[in-house]
């Protein structure tokens, strides 16, 4: 595989090659794969804990009531919601679309799982959003700091993958510690490693992508 002094590189060219925006862009990984039949139910769902931290965290829904939800609204996560927030929820699909498209992970308590399985498990599974389960007296503070620091990616029936590494102005350096990260736990879930991976490409969320020219075999 690359090795970050690499990724440094072609993460600058892929910022530079790229016209100053109104808005702060984000530097998103692309990884195409080969010799993998998606045909025969080829899929790629990791969730990865990035080692440099991101200007824009995760978005992070908690699932809890009682001591559990308290905690999670201590501790500042973007949502929470009770078992009767819940129950109301998944009586209107569309807000359960909305909501569940406008948060990057979710967390449920386990004693609601089941709950959360019956209610909304049809909309979640497909998405690859199925609650991670917080067990009774868990640091929800610790689950919480590392969802926001970690990014979703999935494959299915696509020989490609995408994902955001991070923001334009972080560090070259930082941004290819994330990139290596994640090229690395995917890398894991490939049958044949590294020589699965075609290419490894970053771009800005406007700008154009930029391979990286060397790729160990």
């Amino acid at each position: 595989m690359v090795n970050e002094s690499q990724l440094v590189e072609v993460i600058k060219q892929a910022k530079e090659s790229d016209k100053d925006r109104k808005f702060k862009q984000s530097v998103e990984m692309i990884m195409v794969f080969k010799d993998v039949d998606v045909k025969k139910g080829f899929a790629i769902n990791e969730t990865v804990q990035l080692p440099k931290k991101t200007t824009k965290p995760a978005s992070v829904c908690i699932m809890a009531s009682g001591d559990m939800g308290i905690k999670a609204k201590n501790a500042k996560a973007d949502m929470v919601m009770d078992e009767n927030e819940l129950t109301k929820l998944s009586a209107d699909k569309k807000k359960s679309k909305k909501l569940i498209n406008k948060y990057d992970f979710f967390l449920a308590d386990t004693k609601l799982m089941p709950t959360v399985g019956k209610k909304l498990g049809q909309l979640l599974g497909p998405r690859g959003k199925m609650p991670t389960p917080v067990p009774f007296n868990a640091p929800i503070e610790s689950f919480l700091e590392r969802f926001r620091s970690s990014v979703k990616i999935r494959a299915k029936g696509s020989l490609s993958m995408s994902c955001r590494i991070g923001e334009e102005d972080m560090d070259d350096a930082d941004l290819a510690a994330n990139a290596s990260a994640v090229a690395t736990a995917i890398e894991k879930t490939l049958p044949n490693g590294s020589k699965n991976i075609e290419k490894i490409m970053f771009k800005t969320t406007m700008g154009k992508a930029v391979k990286v020219e060397q790729v160990k075999k």
